[in-house]
């Protein structure tokens, strides 16, 4: 069933075609995940689909009921981000629209409550559409990809990691075209050079000939040099038609000079001991202890409000119950943009506290996707996204060998996300960061930062052995709750075998006898 189909979409911003769409359409139950680098056009066109924003040409025609959940912008401070946001959600769920286009509705939300908010869209019956950063619920709640680039819309099928392999085959492909490319092109100007040098050496009567016979052999020289200067042109017309074919972007690799690398990687720089966590006479946390290494990734895992920030800044100003090693200088990332000077341009900003040189500096500016003359836009020009990238990259390239991040994701695309995520990857540096990006902490994190019934406990692995472990002690749990149960069951039977024997009570209590013994042999 068509619910929603736009026709010859084009939405301009001042001379800029910002979207370009020939035709989409919404059908009953589909699950649609929007994704493109920021400011490619995602929320114009969530607004034109649900009729808030007329497109300037084309049509939207709406077949059904549908509901808009812009970005959530905060005005009640009594409550947390993630409650305010939670309420936002259900008054959208309970209008029971038949589509729902939703413009980043996992901000503000902890692990807990995207994971809410993931079964919620799981049950609905509904069709969406939903704009995210989050690769985790992306994969989760989606059966397509709908990618923005250039005004244009391509639709992938399958969730965000089906949608991330098939651009990684496009890719392959492109740099195999490229590499066609290239040696056709090198053929052809060979050839080239080779016919040219031919058509040059016609002309010449060999040395042994009389000046009588190479006189009478000249038209034929000639004819010789005639054909090869258009065997030569015929070349130069299919160079010149060879269609060009762009060489892919490579990523060169990290390898940063860090201070004090000698007398960092593997040793303890940071202890913790019997810290405790209190604001008035709310506890966070009781008293905690543990350590960090150099070379450490430490996420910092845990629900809103928990003490996670908290637990940051006493890291920071070295609050009692923290030491430092002499070796540990640290960098702290928090969203904070005061530290761009917006008249200078980005690589201005990175350059003036940071000791590598430019071409290492431009490195990781690609990563961030900020190419070539890129890095000579003034920061005063950039969208909110972009400044956060370059807060983050002044701070990655300065004198530091400790990364403290708190919500490094906020505000970025997925491929500013992506970016972030490879420099943290192959940074050889401490990290310890803060997030509820669930993709970010599997693919970065070594180790864990677990907040949980105002306790702090270290979990020391991956996140994929901790949700292994958690869905262990899950299983555990349920299976000694099952266990109870039948316990209780066969205790009543027995009373009422004791009181009135019966054949139908006897199999009942085999049965549960049974039971028992088969759920603990698993």
């Amino acid at each position: 069933m068509l619910l929603i189909e736009a026709l010859h979409i084009k939405h301009y911003v001042k001379d800029r075609l910002l979207l370009n769409v020939e035709r989409l359409q919404i059908h009953k139950h589909d699950r649609i995940g929007l994704v493109g680098r920021n400011g490619s056009g995602k929320t114009t066109l969530l607004n034109v689909l649900a009729g808030h924003l007329p497109p300037e040409n084309g049509a939207v025609k709406v077949h059904a009921h549908c509901e808009l959940l812009p970005q959530l912008k905060r005005t009640d401070t009594s409550k947390s981000g993630g409650e305010v946001t939670q309420e936002y959600i259900n008054e959208a769920l309970v209008k029971d629209p038949a589509v729902l286009l939703a413009d980043e509705p996992t901000t503000n939300l902890d692990t807990e409550h995207i994971e809410w908010l993931e079964k919620k869209l799981e049950h609905w019956s509904g069709a969406y559409v939903v704009v995210s950063h989050d690769r985790a619920f992306l994969d989760s709640v989606c059966t397509s990809i709908w990618e923005v680039d250039e005004g244009h819309l391509k639709e992938y099928k399958g969730n965000y990691s089906d949608y991330a392999e098939q651009k990684e085959l496009e890719l392959q492909g492109r740099k195999a075209a490229y590499e066609k490319y290239e040696i056709k092109k090198k053929q052809l100007e060979e050839a080239l050079k080779l016919k040219e040098k031919k058509a040059e050496k016609a002309t010449k009567a060999p040395k042994k000939v009389s000046n009588i016979e190479a006189k009478k052999a000249k038209p034929y020289f000639a004819k010789k040099q005639k054909k090869l200067q258009k065997t030569a042109k015929a070349l130069e017309t299919r160079l010149e038609k060879l269609e060009k074919v762009e060489k892919v972007k490579e990523t060169a690799p990290l390898k940063m000079n860090l201070p004090n690398a000698d007398h960092f990687n593997g040793r303890i720089i940071l202890r913790v001991e019997d810290l405790k966590g209190k604001v008035g006479k709310r506890i966070l946390w009781n008293n905690t202890s543990f350590q960090v290494r150099g070379g450490d990734k430490l996420a910092v895992i845990g629900s809103n409000g928990c003490g996670k920030t908290t637990l940051i800044k006493k890291i920071i100003h070295r609050e009692d119950g923290v030491s430092i090693s002499p070796a540990m200088k640290m960098g702290y990332f928090s969203q904070n943009l005061n530290i761009l000077d917006v008249e200078k341009s980005i690589l201005e900003n990175v350059q003036s506290c940071s000791k590598q040189d430019e071409s290492f500096i431009r490195t990781v500016l690609a990563r961030l996707h900020f190419f070539r003359e890129d890095v000579h836009k003034s920061v005063g020009v950039l969208s909110g996204g972009e400044r956060v990238k370059v807060a983050f990259a002044k701070i990655f390239l300065s004198d530091i060998n400790t990364l403290i991040l708190d919500e490094p994701t906020n505000y970025l695309d997925i491929e500013g996300v992506n970016g972030l995520e490879s420099l943290l990857r192959e940074y050889e540096g401490t990290v310890i960061f803060v997030t509820h990006d669930r993709r970010l902490i599997e693919n970065v994190a070594t180790r864990m930062l677990v907040f949980h019934d105002q306790m702090i406990k270290v979990f020391e692995g991956t996140y994929e052995q901790y949700q292994q472990k958690d869905e262990q002690k899950s299983y555990r749990d349920d299976r000694e709750d099952k266990k109870l149960v039948l316990e209780t069951k066969i205790s009543e039977v027995l009373s009422r075998l004791s009181v009135e024997p019966s054949e139908e009570l006897e199999k009942e209590f085999q049965r549960l006898l049974k039971e028992k013994r088969e759920l603990e042999l698993k």
